[in-house]
């Protein structure tokens, strides 16, 4: 089913879109066929402009706003605008994410809970407010809709000094299943992906320059130099088909994008 045979033109909020996974995701949605709204902090509203006029360019219609996730009050908001200027919700994208690289790293027994706290406010509270105020939007509009989470190589098993990171990345795909659940009679589903080393600047690292990209990150989790480092565009694959109406019998899933290092 196409996108385009609708009475109506399909929109996507994307968060954490002013770079990396975030921006390639927008950018595939646009090709797509949806309008977008993105969103990121406000401090990277210039990096934000430059996606929209993208969108712009490949014919879609687009709109920045500038978002802390942690807030509610602000991803209610978001979603108020994009119903305002764009006319309704149909995909969330709640991509918005911190690694915690060098803030809540360390063992358990070192856990300073500050710094725990503001890795899970994004990745977890930015999720649940993500979800909370898109499906309140899709159940008002009566046609379903797509809600999207982003999890992590990290959310399927734990890795040593990172537990706020993997925490907060198994509470996602936690949150998604209770999600899918609770509002398949509305016809909204809800999965989340699950990236490996993807070549963003989230996972570099200084070592990256003698070694290539994602060497400092897979050293960091001891995962073998042999998986491959990912590109934002292999993650917006498969946003693409979880945003699609083809996608409407999966749903409560998170599917792995990281090279098969899960199976490992």
């Amino acid at each position: 089913m196409s996108t385009t045979t609708q009475q109506y033109t399909r929109v996507a909020i994307v968060t954490g879109a002013a770079q990396g996974i975030g921006k390639g995701v927008s950018l595939r949605l646009a090709a797509d066929g949806l309008d977008i709204v993105v969103a990121d902090l406000p401090g990277k509203i210039d990096e934000l402009n430059k996606v929209v006029k993208e969108i712009e360019g490949l014919g879609r219609k687009a709109v920045a706003v500038p978002t802390n996730v942690t807030k509610e009050e602000e991803v209610k908001a978001l979603v108020e605008a994009a119903v305002s200027n764009l006319g309704r919700v149909d995909v969330m994208v709640a991509n918005a994410g911190v690694a915690g690289i060098g803030v809540a790293t360390g063992p358990v027994i070192d856990a300073n809970v500050d710094n725990w706290d503001k890795c899970w406010d994004v990745n977890i509270r930015g999720v649940l407010f993500s979800y909370k105020h898109a499906a309140l939007q899709m159940i008002k509009q009566g046609n379903g809709g797509r809600l999207i989470g982003a999890s992590s190589l990290a959310g399927t098993r734990g890795y040593a000094n990172m537990g706020a990171y993997c925490v907060s990345k198994f509470a996602v795909r936690a949150l998604t299943q209770t999600t899918a659940q609770e509002l398949r009679e509305h016809k909204i589903t809800a999965n989340a992906y699950a990236p490996g080393a993807i070549d963003t600047e989230m996972i570099a690292d200084p070592a990256d320059k003698e070694h290539g990209v994602g060497f400092g990150i897979k050293q960091f989790m001891k995962v073998p130099l042999w998986i491959g480092t990912g590109q934002p565009s292999d993650v917006a694959n498969v946003v693409s088909f979880l945003a699609s109406p083809d996608s409407h019998f999966v749903t409560g899933q998170t599917i792995s994008v990281d090279d098969g290092i899960h199976l490992s």
